[in-house]
Protein backbone atom coordinates (compact mmCIF):
# COMPACT_ATOMS: atom_id res chain seq x y z
CA UNK A 1 0.00 0.00 0.00
CA UNK A 2 1.53 3.31 -0.84
CA UNK A 3 0.40 6.57 1.21
CA UNK A 4 -0.12 9.36 -0.91
CA UNK A 5 0.66 12.77 -1.28
CA UNK A 6 4.05 14.60 -1.08
CA UNK A 7 7.07 12.85 -0.24
CA UNK A 8 9.21 13.28 2.83
CA UNK A 9 11.49 15.53 2.26
CA UNK A 10 9.69 17.98 0.38
CA UNK A 11 7.01 18.03 3.34
CA UNK A 12 9.83 18.90 5.36
CA UNK A 13 10.93 22.20 3.12
CA UNK A 14 7.11 23.08 2.66
CA UNK A 15 7.26 22.78 7.05
CA UNK A 16 10.24 25.35 6.54
CA UNK A 17 8.51 27.44 4.29
CA UNK A 18 5.72 27.79 6.13
CA UNK A 19 7.21 28.34 9.40
CA UNK A 20 9.37 31.28 7.87
CA UNK A 21 6.74 32.99 6.62
CA UNK A 22 5.06 33.13 9.84
CA UNK A 23 7.94 34.41 12.05
CA UNK A 24 8.12 37.09 9.25
CA UNK A 25 4.84 38.06 9.63
CA UNK A 26 5.16 37.70 13.70
CA UNK A 27 8.57 40.12 12.99
CA UNK A 28 6.89 42.29 11.19
CA UNK A 29 3.88 42.30 13.55
CA UNK A 30 6.13 43.10 16.56
CA UNK A 31 8.09 45.94 14.60
CA UNK A 32 4.41 48.06 14.05
CA UNK A 33 4.06 47.47 17.61
CA UNK A 34 6.90 48.90 18.82
CA UNK A 35 6.40 51.67 16.16
CA UNK A 36 3.50 52.68 17.20
CA UNK A 37 4.40 52.45 21.30
CA UNK A 38 7.36 54.52 20.40
CA UNK A 39 5.50 57.39 18.57
CA UNK A 40 3.11 56.99 21.51
CA UNK A 41 6.14 58.06 23.84
CA UNK A 42 7.95 60.37 21.84
CA UNK A 43 4.41 62.39 21.44
CA UNK A 44 3.91 62.05 25.31
CA UNK A 45 6.95 63.56 25.55
CA UNK A 46 6.96 66.21 23.53
CA UNK A 47 3.57 67.27 25.05
CA UNK A 48 4.67 67.25 28.61
CA UNK A 49 8.10 69.42 27.53
CA UNK A 50 5.54 71.89 25.61
CA UNK A 51 3.56 72.03 28.94
CA UNK A 52 6.35 72.61 31.21
CA UNK A 53 7.21 75.36 28.37
CA UNK A 54 3.83 76.77 28.53
CA UNK A 55 4.25 76.71 32.32
CA UNK A 56 7.34 78.23 33.24
CA UNK A 57 7.39 80.84 30.70
CA UNK A 58 7.06 84.47 32.07
CA UNK A 59 4.61 86.37 30.22
CA UNK A 60 5.64 90.06 29.08
CA UNK A 61 2.47 91.54 29.74
CA UNK A 62 1.50 90.03 33.36
CA UNK A 63 -0.38 92.70 35.51
CA UNK A 64 1.54 93.87 38.19
CA UNK A 65 0.02 96.52 40.57
CA UNK A 66 0.43 99.98 40.92
CA UNK A 67 2.86 101.16 43.14
CA UNK A 68 2.18 103.24 46.40
CA UNK A 69 2.66 106.37 47.10
CA UNK A 70 0.86 107.09 50.20
CA UNK A 71 1.71 107.55 53.83
CA UNK A 72 4.87 106.02 54.12
CA UNK A 73 5.15 106.00 57.59
CA UNK A 74 2.24 102.83 57.43
CA UNK A 75 5.36 100.44 56.83
CA UNK A 76 7.05 101.20 60.36
CA UNK A 77 4.00 99.17 62.53
CA UNK A 78 4.49 97.58 65.68
CA UNK A 79 6.28 94.41 65.98
CA UNK A 80 7.05 94.58 62.07
CA UNK A 81 10.63 93.18 63.29
CA UNK A 82 9.13 90.28 65.23
CA UNK A 83 6.62 89.37 62.57
CA UNK A 84 8.83 89.30 59.81
CA UNK A 85 11.89 87.70 61.34
CA UNK A 86 14.13 89.95 60.29
CA UNK A 87 17.39 89.34 61.68
CA UNK A 88 16.97 86.10 60.43
CA UNK A 89 16.28 87.13 57.21
CA UNK A 90 19.50 89.47 56.91
CA UNK A 91 21.35 86.47 58.43
CA UNK A 92 20.12 84.04 55.01
CA UNK A 93 21.31 86.85 53.09
CA UNK A 94 24.59 86.80 54.52
CA UNK A 95 23.89 90.96 55.97
CA UNK A 96 26.66 91.49 57.75
CA UNK A 97 29.41 93.84 58.79
CA UNK A 98 32.13 95.10 55.96
CA UNK A 99 29.38 93.79 53.25
CA UNK A 100 27.55 95.88 50.71
CA UNK A 101 23.27 95.63 50.63
CA UNK A 102 20.64 96.90 48.09
CA UNK A 103 17.38 97.58 49.36
CA UNK A 104 15.52 97.83 46.24
CA UNK A 105 11.90 99.32 46.35
CA UNK A 106 13.03 100.24 50.26
CA UNK A 107 9.87 102.70 50.39
CA UNK A 108 9.89 104.14 54.24
CA UNK A 109 13.62 102.55 54.63
CA UNK A 110 12.55 100.79 57.05
CA UNK A 111 14.58 97.70 56.03
CA UNK A 112 17.83 100.40 54.74
CA UNK A 113 18.10 101.50 58.34
CA UNK A 114 18.08 97.90 60.06
CA UNK A 115 21.01 96.42 57.40
CA UNK A 116 22.49 99.85 57.65
CA UNK A 117 22.84 99.08 61.63
CA UNK A 118 23.94 95.17 60.66
CA UNK A 119 26.69 95.76 58.00
CA UNK A 120 28.10 99.17 60.48
CA UNK A 121 29.81 101.68 59.50
CA UNK A 122 32.54 99.89 57.66
CA UNK A 123 29.59 98.92 54.69
CA UNK A 124 27.26 100.10 52.46
CA UNK A 125 23.64 100.10 52.00
CA UNK A 126 21.97 100.92 48.33
CA UNK A 127 17.99 102.59 49.31
CA UNK A 128 16.66 102.49 45.84
CA UNK A 129 13.44 103.54 44.55
CA UNK A 130 11.79 104.87 41.45
CA UNK A 131 9.46 107.20 43.45
CA UNK A 132 11.44 110.59 44.46
CA UNK A 133 9.35 111.57 47.47
CA UNK A 134 10.74 108.12 49.24
CA UNK A 135 13.54 108.84 48.03
CA UNK A 136 13.17 111.68 50.02
CA UNK A 137 12.09 110.30 53.04
CA UNK A 138 14.34 107.95 53.39
CA UNK A 139 17.32 110.78 53.43
CA UNK A 140 15.63 112.45 56.04
CA UNK A 141 15.43 109.33 58.04
CA UNK A 142 19.27 108.56 58.00
CA UNK A 143 19.55 111.83 58.64
CA UNK A 144 17.29 111.72 62.04
CA UNK A 145 18.39 107.88 62.75
CA UNK A 146 22.36 108.59 62.63
CA UNK A 147 22.86 106.04 60.45
CA UNK A 148 25.89 106.08 58.25
CA UNK A 149 26.86 104.73 54.34
CA UNK A 150 23.46 104.86 53.18
CA UNK A 151 23.42 106.03 49.54
CA UNK A 152 20.13 106.45 48.04
CA UNK A 153 19.19 105.57 44.19
CA UNK A 154 16.20 106.83 41.99
CA UNK A 155 16.13 103.78 39.76
CA UNK A 156 13.31 102.45 37.09
CA UNK A 157 10.85 100.18 36.44
CA UNK A 158 13.90 98.19 34.71
CA UNK A 159 17.04 99.24 36.32
CA UNK A 160 18.16 99.70 39.52
CA UNK A 161 20.60 101.63 38.46
CA UNK A 162 23.49 100.17 41.04
CA UNK A 163 27.22 100.26 40.21
CA UNK A 164 28.74 97.20 38.61
CA UNK A 165 29.83 94.64 41.01
CA UNK A 166 29.09 96.16 43.79
CA UNK A 167 26.55 94.22 46.02
CA UNK A 168 26.69 90.90 48.27
CA UNK A 169 22.87 90.79 49.11
CA UNK A 170 19.85 92.26 47.89
CA UNK A 171 16.09 92.11 49.21
CA UNK A 172 12.89 93.13 47.46
CA UNK A 173 10.73 93.67 50.52
CA UNK A 174 7.04 93.18 49.36
CA UNK A 175 8.20 95.01 46.09
CA UNK A 176 8.43 92.68 43.42
CA UNK A 177 4.67 92.82 42.17
CA UNK A 178 4.90 96.32 41.53
CA UNK A 179 7.89 95.88 39.29
CA UNK A 180 6.36 96.70 35.58
CA UNK A 181 9.37 95.32 34.07
CA UNK A 182 10.61 92.72 36.48
CA UNK A 183 12.76 90.06 33.87
CA UNK A 184 14.04 93.47 32.46
CA UNK A 185 15.06 94.65 36.06
CA UNK A 186 16.60 91.21 37.18
CA UNK A 187 19.05 90.95 34.13
CA UNK A 188 20.19 94.65 34.82
CA UNK A 189 20.70 93.76 38.51
CA UNK A 190 22.75 90.67 37.76
CA UNK A 191 25.50 93.65 36.86
CA UNK A 192 25.91 95.42 39.91
CA UNK A 193 26.24 91.37 42.00
CA UNK A 194 29.54 90.60 43.20
CA UNK A 195 30.35 86.78 43.28
CA UNK A 196 28.57 84.68 45.95
CA UNK A 197 25.80 87.59 46.41
CA UNK A 198 22.33 86.76 47.36
CA UNK A 199 18.79 87.94 46.32
CA UNK A 200 16.13 87.69 48.35
CA UNK A 201 12.40 88.20 47.38
CA UNK A 202 9.52 88.42 50.14
CA UNK A 203 5.87 88.65 48.71
CA UNK A 204 2.27 87.15 49.04
CA UNK A 205 0.21 85.42 46.50
CA UNK A 206 -1.75 87.32 44.03
CA UNK A 207 -2.56 88.60 40.46
CA UNK A 208 -0.39 90.79 39.82
CA UNK A 209 -2.49 93.89 40.42
CA UNK A 210 -3.52 93.35 44.00
CA UNK A 211 -0.30 93.83 45.39
CA UNK A 212 0.90 90.21 45.37
CA UNK A 213 2.06 88.20 42.62
CA UNK A 214 2.31 83.94 42.25
CA UNK A 215 4.76 82.68 43.91
CA UNK A 216 5.07 79.97 40.43
CA UNK A 217 5.09 83.29 38.43
CA UNK A 218 8.32 84.87 40.57
CA UNK A 219 10.50 81.77 40.06
CA UNK A 220 9.82 81.37 36.31
CA UNK A 221 10.61 85.19 35.87
CA UNK A 222 13.68 85.10 37.97
CA UNK A 223 14.94 82.08 36.40
CA UNK A 224 14.39 83.41 33.17
CA UNK A 225 16.71 86.40 34.11
CA UNK A 226 19.63 84.12 34.56
CA UNK A 227 19.28 83.35 38.40
CA UNK A 228 19.21 79.87 40.34
CA UNK A 229 16.11 79.21 43.08
CA UNK A 230 18.47 78.68 46.31
CA UNK A 231 15.96 78.41 49.20
CA UNK A 232 12.86 78.76 49.85
CA UNK A 233 11.56 80.12 53.51
CA UNK A 234 8.49 80.56 53.58
CA UNK A 235 7.87 79.57 57.27
CA UNK A 236 10.11 83.34 58.45
CA UNK A 237 7.66 85.36 56.68
CA UNK A 238 3.46 84.03 57.44
CA UNK A 239 3.60 85.73 60.95
CA UNK A 240 3.92 89.14 58.14
CA UNK A 241 0.96 88.13 56.30
CA UNK A 242 3.35 86.82 53.42
CA UNK A 243 3.39 83.91 51.66
CA UNK A 244 7.19 83.30 50.37
CA UNK A 245 11.18 84.17 51.07
CA UNK A 246 12.58 83.33 48.02
CA UNK A 247 16.59 83.77 47.86
CA UNK A 248 18.18 83.41 44.55
CA UNK A 249 21.74 82.86 43.31
CA UNK A 250 23.17 84.52 39.61
CA UNK A 251 25.68 81.73 38.53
Amino acid sequence: MFECGLPWDARGLQSKIEESAVMKALSNMWRQVISLLMGTLLAGSALTALGQATTAAPSPNRKTSTPYTGDLSIFDYPEREQKLHINRVMDLLNVAPGKSVADIGAGSGWFTVRAARRVTATGRIYAVDINPEAIAFIQERVKKDGVASVITILGTASDPKLPPVSVDSVLLLKTYHEIAKPVELMQNLRASLRPGARVGIIDREGNGENHGVAKKIVIAEVESAGYRLAEEHDDLVIDDKMDYFLIFTAP
